[in-house]
């Protein structure tokens, strides 16, 4: 067993077993080292002439801007641009568009902004990879491009000076599920690498700057992007952590005290609170206050950013529940048997990803939301589940003339369509939804890790299962089945969630909250119970409160024990 051969709690154990990770991963699974797990960053295609392209322009003093996505993963790779660059004395300016006004990704109109400025090279980060028009325009008029990108890609790339994306059809790098913050932290690596091997540094009279220091950026985008913890991205978000928790980083540290972040920070706080303050920005506010806070290194500007940032979010909360209780009625009353699609007239475009990742969790189907934004016109955002690439299905739909623009990866995607083509595209996607269904046998279920009694959730052993983490992504989190358990005593937190008190027989206790579920069969469940025996499924978490430390299960799902 791997527990008796690794000395490791038992739990651990039988959890690496159910993960599939073999004898001779285990440390590499417990312990990832980026220094092991990132090899070599020129395996990654285009990354020799774009280190040559960056290593001239730094030489010869040449004006650099950075075009960045307004979503986290963007935010975080423009930041760990800016960074590096700065650190090395080498001055860069970054543009990041308006979600309502520009859209995703290099526009003619950006690149017009930027080359106005005396710009002679481009990097985008985050996009880039399918905006042939804005690129070739770019090249018309002398603009050197380099692509950081990890967006699915077609067999026929934009021209550029480079373009280095893990997805391209011909990149042999194995490093396809990282974000493309992942790939911008190799780009750096490779820079840095080769300016120390040429004399570069000497000749600049720069220091070589530690590159561990931006991991905390790192770990931010990996986890928002909610690629697939694995490989080198387990490494990142695990080091990243660390990282995080030296608050080294202003502003993310004054955005961590203002979120009331007290304990060690984990992948939860990423995904779940960071993250959104970070995006809300580019949702309902300005889009360049993300990366603005994560690049600042004065304390009252990080201060008042940040403080923004929470207002926003708290703005866009309120948007999003909005929008979503429309999209669910629409969506209980019309579903396919595959996917679920809704539209709304006045829906904000800057909330329809998160709704489609809401319906999503709701119905275990790809969700696609759509914001009339003009009477020919509609914006979309779609979610999926494992098995299904949506990323790519929207570029099929592209190349099918369904949609006027889209693109995305496996699990997230971003589309534009005329209004009179939207039953079009509803029908393109369930037929081949349904095909991939069929095909792969994929089946919604509610699996769990193990079942327990509630005097076993105890805080030693919800440190064993953390020793599995982070979680997110490609390795979820633990969930353990609790059978004949009563309700003691259940009320509504926060408006929307429900917090209980779980009642063993052999007179065990154990707190337990569910998110999000006032009004749904979960929260009538536990609100009115009628003490009825009920098995319990959900995830154990430590929770801190005025200095003590108890376990706490955070619900997924309750049926009747009969």
């Amino acid at each position: 067993m791997l527990s008796q051969r690794f000395d490791l709690p038992s739990i651990v154990g039988e959890l690496l077993a159910e993960r599939g990770v073999d004898a001779e991963d285990v440390e590499r699974y417990l312990s990832p080292k980026i220094s092991e797990l990132l090899s070599d960053p020129f395996q990654l295609a285009d990354m020799d002439s774009a280190i040559e392209r960056l290593k001239k322009a730094i030489t010869t003093k040449e004006k650099i801007w950075v075009f960045g996505d307004y979503d986290v993963d963007g935010a975080t790779s423009s930041a760990v641009l800016f960074r590096f660059f700065r650190d090395i004395g080498t001055k860069i300016n970054f543009y990041i568009p308006d979600r309502l006004k520009e859209g995703y990704g290099p526009t003619v109109s950006a690149i017009d902004k930027i080359m106005s400025d005396g710009a002679e090279v481009m990097i985008t980060v985050d996009c880039g990879t399918t905006a042939v028009e804005a690129l070739a325009h770019a090249k018309k008029n002398g603009l050197d491009v380099i692509v950081l990108d990890h967006h699915v890609a077609e067999s026929a790339l934009p021209i550029t000076t480079s373009l280095v994306n893990p997805n391209r059809v011909d990149d042999q790098s194995h490093y396809s599920y990282l974000a493309a913050v992942g790939v911008t932290f190799m780009t750096i690596v490779a820079l840095n690498k080769e300016l120390r091997d040429s004399g570069v540094y000497d000749n600049i009279g720069s220091r070589e700057p530690d590159l561990f220091q931006y991991l905390d950026l790192v770990a931010l985008g990996t986890v928002a992007d909610v690629v697939p913890l694995k490989g080198l991205n387990r490494a990142f978000v695990q080091q990243g952590l660390k990282v995080l928790k030296m608050r080294h980083n202003i502003g993310l540290r004054e955005l961590t005290e203002i979120c009331g972040i007290v304990e060690e920070p984990n992948s939860y706080h990423l995904g779940f609170v960071l993250g959104p303050r970070i995006n809300a920005g580019g949702r309902v506010g300005d889009a360049l206050l993300g990366t603005k806070l994560l690049c600042t290194e004065e304390v009252s500007a990080a201060r008042d950013i940040a403080t923004r940032l929470d207002g926003y979010n708290k703005e866009r909360q309120q948007i999003e529940s909005s929008v979503l209780n429309e999209a669910l009625q629409i969506a209980s009353k019309k579903q396919t048997s595959s996917l679920i699609l809704t539209v709304g007239e006045d829906w904000h475009p800057g909330v329809i990803g998160i709704v489609a990742s809401r319906l999503k969790e709701h119905f275990g189907k790809p969700a696609l939301v759509l914001a009339k934004k003009s009477t020919h016109e509609s914006v979309g955002s779609g979610r999926s589940i494992p098995g299904i690439d949506l990323g790519s299905l929207v570029i099929k739909a592209r190349q099918a003339g369904i949609l006027s623009a889209g693109g995305g990866h496996a699990m997230a995607a971003g589309f534009t369509a005329e209004n009179n083509k939207i039953s079009e595209l509803e029908n393109f996607m369930d037929v081949h939804i349904s095909e991939l269904i069929e095909d792969n046998k994929i089946v919604p279920t509610t699996t769990v890790d193990g079942v327990l009694s509630l005097q076993a959730a105890s805080n030693s052993l919800i440190t064993d299962i953390n020793k599995l983490g982070p979680f997110g992504s490609g390795n979820s989190e633990p969930r353990f089945g609790f059978e004949s358990i009563r309700i003691g005593r259940s009320m509504v937190v926060g408006q929307k969630h429900v917090k209980c008190y779980l009642s063993g027989l052999d007179g065990s206790r154990l707190s337990a909250i569910a998110f999000n579920c006032v009004d749904t069969k979960l929260g009538e469940n536990l609100l009115n119970h009628s003490n009825l025996p009920l098995h319990v499924i959900g995830r154990l978490k430590l929770n801190s409160w005025q200095g003590k430390t108890n376990p706490q299960l955070l619900i997924d799902d309750v049926a009747e024990a009969r």
